[in-house]
């Protein structure tokens, strides 16, 4: 399965078993993968990384959804309520969801952190420590707000997976269009997850003539996870897609980065070569290794690509200016480019 499906089932499993602190939100995974810029990744990609997603880094609240690999990766810096409000980013992250859900102004900030200048997470929950809760994981260097996870918003009674499906797709468009506008254009799809320890469902939000979902959510019990991932119009047949995938199943966020026409020149390899020699469980490092390269030249080369992408994209007006210099954008990524090329797939041997 996916990375993200992998850490979002195995985590929850676990964050069953132990009591979190008021001040740890539930798990947020689906980050890793995300917002994989595909807003950089190609102006037409539009999307999240832990920087982009993987770009995407996640909170590590213990009810959340994060990958130890990015945890070891990444520094996240803890950030008091003040420091989130005199923020610019945090700042701008509270005022898009007080306009959006004007009740939250009322809610605690009850947890928040930067990860390396590349994202601020905000979590915030009603007052007294229990109710309704809200995480927000914004990309420091676009200000697009990568992931939303709304718990508990619904009566205990009666959670989100005891709805209808078209139940469940209301209250996810709901929270899409109160956060990030109007979805009536995009195509939609729904499906049920390979969880046998709780109902989960997967919907994906794509655009006509897109091959990859602009968003995706999970609605797991009472909770709904939101990523935002941009979307891809252009087919190439210097792509592929599923660089890491089960059961054809692509990991999009990954997609972003791994489809670059300097890294395959930098490889000797076409794009279906780097794909076939993953899936047996190598990461792209180690590919590299085998022919001479070392894991900072494949850094550098993805790392610049990106970043020219991000600043073609604010030179033409697609994605909020950073005011970054060239070198503060490429240490910020970095990370972000890590967590990719150091990551190996589970081959049907290790299932």
């Amino acid at each position: 399965m996916t990375i993200e499906r992998k850490i979002r089932e195995s985590v929850l499993k676990e964050a069953e078993t132990m009591e979190c602190p008021v001040a740890i939100s539930k798990r947020i995974e689906q980050s890793y993968s995300q917002y994989l810029q595909r807003k950089r990744s190609e102006l037409t990609m539009k999307k999240r990384l832990i920087g982009g997603i993987v770009a995407a880094a996640i909170l590590i609240p213990t009810a959340a959804y994060a990958a130890p690999t990015l945890i070891e990766l990444l520094t996240r810096t803890p950030m008091t309520a003040e420091q989130v409000k005199a923020d610019e980013v945090g700042k701008a992250t509270l005022e898009k969801l007080y306009s959006a859900f004007p009740e939250t102004k009322s809610f605690e900030i009850i947890d928040a952190s930067n990860v390396q200048g590349v994202q601020t997470s905000i979590i915030l929950q009603e007052k007294g420590g229990i109710g309704k809760k809200i995480t927000l994981h914004t990309n420091v260097i676009t200000g697009a707000i990568e992931h939303v996870i709304k718990e508990n918003w619904e009566p205990k009674e009666k959670p989100l997976t005891a709805l209808t499906d078209q139940e469940i797709k209301s209250k996810v468009d709901y929270l899409l269009d109160k956060m990030y506008g109007s979805i009536k254009e995009y195509e939609f799809t729904m499906e049920p997850m390979e969880n046998p320890d709780q109902k989960t469902f997967m919907l994906n939000y794509i655009q006509r003539g897109s091959i990859t979902p602009f968003y995706q959510v999970f609605v797991q019990g009472n909770t709904i996870s939101v990523s935002l991932i941009g979307g891809e119009s252009t087919p190439s047949n210097s792509k592929v897609e599923g660089f890491f995938s089960t059961k054809g199943k692509p990991d999009y966020f990954a997609d972003a980065y791994l489809n670059d026409a300097k890294l395959f020149s930098l490889l000797k390899m076409s794009p279906a070569e780097l794909k076939q020699e993953l899936a047996k469980g190598k990461s792209v490092v180690e590919i590299a290794a085998a022919k001479n390269v070392s894991k900072q030249q494949v850094i550098d080369v993805i790392a610049t690509t990106q970043v020219d992408l991000q600043v073609q994209g604010e030179n033409n007006g697609d994605v909020p200016t950073s005011n970054r210099s060239n070198e503060q954008l490429l240490k910020a990524i970095e990370p972000k480019v890590l967590q990719i090329i150091e990551y190996k797939a589970e081959t049907s041997s290790k299932k």
